[in-house]
């Protein structure tokens, strides 16, 4: 049985917190267009519009822990509905 590293994810933020929707899709796990579809549905995690959208890494993590939480498949299919 071989063993794989696991490397750390490079997620790129302006110094204020910042990042732009690659970076808010790498960090996670989403894909851009899902974070596009979020946007649309307002079910997503807050973001700001100045030309681009970005996502602050805080209010990311705010709803990572606030939404991406589940104790079975049962609620995360409820959740999903």
């Amino acid at each position: 049985m071989t063993h794989q590293q696991i490397s750390p994810i490079q997620v790129v933020t302006y110094p204020d917190g910042r990042m732009n929707t690659k970076n808010a899709s790498t960090y996670t796990g989403l894909s851009e267009k899902t974070l596009a579809m979020m946007r649309c549905n307002g079910n997503g995690p807050k973001f700001i519009k100045r030309g681009r959208v970005f996502y602050f890494m805080a209010d990311v993590d705010a709803w990572m822990n606030a939404n991406g939480r589940m104790t079975s498949t049962a609620q995360a299919k409820h959740a999903a509905a």
